[in-house]
């Protein structure tokens, strides 16, 4: 079930748009910033808040990177694979980050720090390789600067 605070921040925003359905992307947004990634209940009942069925909400949650249809860490990676990143070295920065983290591309590490997921254009090809974490852009990576930005996500 959505929370108080979940129904009155996706009302806050169904005030500025029409139609309720307007809102699905927000309110996949607001559900996840309150729980971490959105649930099939939660779904369903975003769902049915928005006058929406599950499968048409699901359509829009699974076509957008930025919404976890699962369980994700504290901080999520994102490692930009597009060409420019590919040929500025995105290779040595995933082996890397999977290296020092333990994990693989769309593993979470298993103390709930980080998961990393790729990501097909971060708009940083003029400082490429590039990766996200959660809202931050970091550009011109390599795995000597790895470690340090990695330790600002406690």
């Amino acid at each position: 079930m959505l929370s108080a605070e979940e129904r009155r921040e996706i009302e806050d925003v169904m005030r500025h748009y029409p139609d309720k359905r307007s809102v699905c992307i927000d309110a996949l947004k607001i559900v996840q910033q309150h729980r971490g990634w959105v649930s099939d209940e939660a779904l369903a009942d975003a769902a049915e808040f928005l006058d929406m069925s599950r499968d048409e909400l699901d359509s829009v949650a699974t076509f957008y990177n930025a919404i976890f249809r699962r369980p994700v860490g504290r901080h999520v990676i994102l490692v930009c694979d597009s060409v420019s990143c590919w040929i500025m070295g995105y290779e040595r920065v995933r082996r890397h980050l999977s290296s020092r983290l333990g994990i693989e591309i769309g593993e979470t590490s298993a103390d709930g720090r980080f998961t990393l997921l790729p990501n097909v254009c971060l708009g940083a090809c003029d400082h490429a390789p590039a990766m996200m974490i959660d809202e931050d852009l970091h550009h011109d990576v390599d795995p000597a600067r790895i470690d340090d930005i990695l330790e600002r996500y406690r």
